[in-house]
């Protein structure tokens, strides 16, 4: 089974899903650098210490909002489009699976009772950051 499928749309990036039972044993980032959140495993061994630390401050000009979906619970279904609001893939998500949404638009079936921990770029300016269609 392959832990890691990138969606995409004539070259471009749309969605990446990470399944639960991927177990890196070195860090690996799921994405690149230029992407708009920044999603990986740090695998650190027993012992080890992260320094501690603050981040400097660093201007960022961003002009869409990426999400990252964290199924923690049940099962669902994402359907995922490209820019032009092209239905490009359906895929089912359970438990533990990762959803990285980079471009283009999506929306959900939930299958079964299902709670999603979601992770974007704030701040958070309302709901007309959204567009239905």
């Amino acid at each position: 089974m392959d832990y890691v499928e990138h969606v995409t749309c004539n070259g471009k990036p749309l969605a990446t899903i990470i399944r639960a039972e991927i177990n890196p044993s070195e860090t690996t980032f799921m994405t690149p650098g230029e992407f708009k959140q920044q999603v990986g495993f740090i695998v650190y061994p027993a012992g080890s210490e992260i320094p501690r630390h603050v981040h400097r401050p660093v201007e960022r000009h961003l002009e869409e909002t990426a999400e990252v979906l964290i199924v923690r619970r049940g099962h669902c279904e994402v359907d995922i489009y490209d820019e032009e609001r092209a239905l490009v893939a359906v895929r089912k998500l359970r438990t533990g699976d990762i959803l990285i949404l980079v471009a283009g638009g999506h929306g959900f079936r939930i299958l079964e009772d299902t709670v999603l921990l979601e992770v974007k770029q704030g701040p958070y300016t309302g709901v007309q950051e959204r567009e239905r269609f």
